[in-house]
């Protein structure tokens, strides 16, 4: 079997977002503007609460989905179709804007803690104006698997030997895996054949694709094969996130993913004129 390689590695760009978040924009930037299906990945976190207290207040989506995956500390989720819910460690709140909502995220800390990741992933033409959606997945409900010595893998979403992440199903069949790689150990990942993904080094060091990767980057991996993870004198942790492309035109701005400009200006004046 082929392996997949890492093509392109970034650390990302510094940014702000709702009431002035400080994150990392890893894919939704100049550089890397979308890796279809996903079109942006934040990742954020900081023991100063004055970073991001204010967190996202009420904001409106159209057109996609946002999956938010809390490492560390609590995001509560609120939304104008009666969604509410409180995530806290390790857990993953989902969310399927369809034809429109607005919901505001409020991060908060664990033990002085709060680190995560905000992935959005695209949704086919035909599905766009779909009903909005909302769960709350919390870390219980997320099998921890382990799939060789030494290493374990919490899959939210896709299928890993005989376990099935809780994340649920779409025609993008989104794999989302945690992978801790202990010290000297090795996995292959069976991310599917075709899909777009990438690897993101929570911790540590590791070899992956053919490049060593470390803390902080982010890779872009071919389409092809399975992905090889080998971990050195220290363990590491690794999120792999992959989809399925729709190979779409993709009309966005800001928080609206459509496929026309002409989708897009009237996803704009329905928000204005109150229909979401």
């Amino acid at each position: 079997m082929s392996e997949r390689r890492v093509v392109h590695v970034t650390k990302g760009m510094p940014t702000e977002d709702g009431a002035g978040v400080k994150l990392t924009r890893l894919i939704g930037t100049p550089e890397i503007p979308d890796l279809d299906p996903i079109l942006m990945l934040d990742n954020f976190g900081s023991d100063d609460p004055n970073a991001y207290i204010a967190g996202f207040p009420p904001h409106p989506h159209r057109g996609f989905e946002t999956v938010s995956y809390m490492i560390a500390g609590s995001l509560r989720h609120k939304d104008n179709k009666g969604g509410e819910g409180l995530i806290t460690d390790g857990g993953v709140q989902w969310m399927t804007a369809g034809r429109g909502v607005v919901h505001s995220e409020m991060p908060a800390q664990t033990s002085g803690l709060m680190s995560g990741f905000q992935i959005w992933l695209n949704l086919p033409a035909a599905e766009k104006m779909r009903a909005p959606w909302y769960a709350d997945i919390p870390a219980a409900a997320i099998p921890e698997v382990a799939v060789a010595d030494g290493v374990t893998a919490k899959l939210v979403a896709g299928r890993w030997r005989r376990e099935n992440g809780p994340g649920p199903e779409r025609v993008t069949q989104p794999f989302i895996a945690d992978v801790a790689v202990g010290a000297g150990a090795v996995v292959e990942v069976p991310v599917p054949s075709g899909h777009n993904g990438l690897i993101f080094v929570i911790a540590g060091t590791v070899e992956a694709g053919g490049r060593v990767m470390h803390r902080g980057e982010l890779g872009v991996l071919s389409d092809q094969g399975a992905l090889g993870l080998a971990a050195g004198a220290q363990a590491a942790r690794i999120l792999i996130i992959a989809g399925k492309p729709l190979r779409e035109p993709i009309a966005k701005h800001g928080p609206f993913v459509m496929n026309t400009q002409a989708e897009l200006r009237q996803a704009f004046a329905d928000y204005q004129r109150g229909a979401f």
